[in-house]
């Protein structure tokens, strides 16, 4: 939107979540609403501080890693930004924008939250091509995209305090006798019958 039409970004941003936050509303109640209200009030706020912050005297906004280098920008910005939103997701908020989207169908869906992300932006990123007509930056988009959705992933599945596997096998014995002894935990044994063939 920006560089289509030169709104600044924080703007697009507010406008696009106060949408988003309608239908959060009602599918997913005030408390996640707060939460991201937060996160989108703060965020417009950063976004808006950091670039007045780094602009140089002709308003341009620096190369930090200097030319050339855009793909390691992508891999380090992509790691921030998992982090950063995987630590959201954690503590049941959002930063609004695709973010709300993926909370509002993971609640009725067993989809993890990195990879509806994934297939949200992967229509957005796809659609910068339009504006570009040039595919590196749509490349570069969809980099980002990967490696963020996949340290969202690793954050947010690290918090879990428990794990649960099922282990069918006629050596179920030796298996639980084994993860007993040798990796100190839990182990439950089921004796199940076949509903269908008793």
């Amino acid at each position: 939107i920006y560089y289509a039409t030169g709104i600044e970004i924080q703007v697009s941003y507010f406008f696009i979540n106060a949408l988003f936050m309608v239908f959060a509303l009602k599918i997913l109640g005030w408390k996640f609403c707060i939460k991201t209200i937060y996160a989108i009030f703060a965020l417009t706020f950063f976004l808006w501080a950091v670039q007045q912050l780094l602009r140089d005297e002709n308003g341009n906004l620096p190369m930090l890693l200097g030319p050339g280098q855009e793909f390691m920008a992508c891999i380090i910005g992509a790691g921030i930004l998992g982090f950063g939103m995987g630590f959201v997701f954690i503590n049941n908020g959002s930063t609004g924008g695709t973010d709300i989207i993926a909370w509002i169908i993971n609640k009725y869906k067993d989809v993890t939250l990195g990879r509806l992300i994934m297939y949200c932006d992967i229509v957005i990123i796809s659609s910068c091509y339009l504006v570009f007509n040039d595919w590196k930056r749509v490349l570069f988009g969809f980099t980002v995209l990967f490696i963020m959705t996949i340290v969202i992933d690793y954050v947010v599945n690290s918090n879990r305090q428990s794990v649960q596997f099922l282990i069918f096998s006629k050596k179920h014995e030796e298996i639980a006798e084994t993860i007993s002894t040798e990796l100190h935990r839990g182990v439950t044994l089921l004796d199940g019958t076949g509903w269908y063939s008793k």
